[in-house]
């Protein structure tokens, strides 16, 4: 018997099953979450209990309270009418989902969920890209459908994971539009330089408002030609006559001198002094756009603005219609129907 195991209560029957599951009929049993829970046993119990200390406090959170009800639902209790869905059942329908992670209160949590989130799409990116997402259903057809995802702070979810789903996710019918304020923000979080421009050099299309860094604003910039513009000199002299007979006691010229100089299309002065509501855009290979968007007016008065995110997810549920609700709006509901001959 190892040594970190004597003296634990049971240390006995622990081991003769570890020794039974490390045996060739027992890898013949393997199972994910019984092999994590063996590596338990393994450890010393004080090595173990140190190298999970920073862990715990995060799972405690993870799997209590409301958190534990949205990630883990109980499937067995019938009282519960919330929906349980899963990625491939959002992308089929054609669904949004919005996904408020509130990393403002608890970063932890908010990353951790975005993390796991982002982990299990980059699978379901793959699953697509190989075998479509109807496969296996009767009549399904084969394709992608686009799917398109916006991460808003999206610093907050950076990880490993979410390198895989923007460089290879096209290839599922991915299209991720990211939303950070400065590019600092990402390697700040990734803690890499290399990944940072891995992670920005996937990216076919940038969009940037005014930034109050240089370093973002060259982002931009750096991608830019140089560009030739004119310029004009203006050149004047005058110089005496040295003959005292003549008419004249000196001559003088005024010259306008045309040339050209290369400069570069954009500086990053350009970018940090625009106006609020106006940006630069790089779109569709190198194309430079210059953009002014309308901006609303911020006051009660404002009709073509929600009052809150509840009032937009009650017009959608009210105007948005997928396959779960097909009895409730077809015509079949206002056909009256009548009994035969007996009844």
């Amino acid at each position: 018997m190892p040594r970190n195991m004597q003296g634990q209560p049971d240390a006995l029957r622990i081991w003769a099953i570890e020794v039974a599951l490390s045996s060739e009929e027992g890898k013949k049993l393997y199972d994910p979450i019984l092999d994590g829970l063996r590596s338990a046993v393994r450890y010393d119990r004080t090595y173990f209990d140190k190298i999970v200390a920073s862990l715990l406090p995060l799972l405690e959170k993870l799997t209590t309270g409301k958190t534990a009800e949205l990630l883990s639902p109980d499937y067995q209790d019938i009282d519960d009418t919330r929906p349980i869905f899963d990625w491939e059942q959002i992308i089929r329908k054609k669904a949004v989902v919005y996904v408020g992670l509130d990393a403002l209160s608890d970063s932890e949590v908010a990353s951790a969920v975005g993390n796991s989130m982002f982990a299990d799409l980059v699978s379901v990116a793959g699953h697509i890209y190989k075998h479509g997402i109807n496969a296996g259903l009767p009549g399904g057809k084969e394709g992608k459908s686009l799917i398109n995802l916006h991460c808003d702070e999206f610093n907050e979810l950076m990880g490993d994971e979410f390198i895989p789903l923007i460089n290879k996710g096209g290839g599922a019918g991915m299209q991720v539009t990211a939303y950070t304020q400065t590019s600092s923000d990402i390697e700040a979080r990734i803690g890499n330089a290399a990944k940072t421009a891995q992670v920005q050099g996937n990216f076919n299309n940038l969009i940037m408002l005014r930034v109050r860094e240089n370093r973002t604003a060259e982002l931009l910039t750096t991608q830019l030609p140089q560009v030739e513009i004119y310029t004009k000199t203006l050149v004047s002299g005058h110089q005496d006559t040295a003959d005292v007979n003549a008419d004249q006691d000196f001559t003088s010229s005024t010259q306008d001198r045309v040339g050209t100089v290369k400069v570069p299309l954009l500086e990053p002065a350009d970018i940090v002094t625009l106006p609020k509501g106006q940006a630069f855009a790089l779109l569709e290979g190198g194309q430079l756009w210059k953009i002014r968007m309308p901006l609303p007016a911020g006051d009660a008065d404002d009709v073509l603005m929600p009052e809150s995110i509840e009032k937009i997810a009650e017009e959608m549920r009210r105007s948005y219609h997928s396959g779960e609700s097909w009895w409730r709006d077809g015509p079949a509901l206002n056909v009256p129907v009548t009994g035969g001959a007996n009844g």
